[in-house]
């Protein structure tokens, strides 16, 4: 198992950018996809976007594509997720997620299901209001 800390969640303006980041407590952070995802309140969870290390696969959700960058750094086993002109609808507690790394790739990587990814973390609340 792995453990799994956000980082960067804050307050921003409309329009203004954020950079979270995704801590992975392992040395093989190509062993596995990381999957960004986030609840807004009184709403469900939702998939955001997803990496498959070992090759760069990336995917994103229609609502953020061309706004938000998905990257990871091996060398330091982080992820980050690089949020431009972000919109109060962005407003959620962002979590990141590991699974195998065939959970982002392939036939499962728009599906960015849930299920594929079993250790989450905490949580980052980002809030997106003037």
């Amino acid at each position: 198992q792995v453990q799994l800390v956000e980082s960067g969640g804050a307050l921003v303006q409309p329009g203004g950018s954020l950079r979270l980041s995704c801590a992975v407590s392992t040395h093989t952070l190509d062993l596995y996809a990381i999957g960004w995802f986030r609840q807004a309140p009184g709403k469900e969870r939702d998939a955001v976007s997803c990496i498959s290390t070992s090759d760069g696969t990336t995917y994103y959700k229609d609502s953020v594509k061309d706004r938000f960058t998905i990257s990871a750094d091996t060398a330091k086993n982080t992820v980050h997720l690089l949020m431009n002109s972000l919109k109060p609808g962005d407003t959620a507690v962002y979590y990141c997620a590991a699974g195998h790394y065939s959970a982002c790739r392939g036939k499962y990587k728009a599906k960015m299901l849930e299920s594929l990814y079993d250790q989450w973390g905490q949580g980052t609340q980002v809030t997106v209001s003037s």
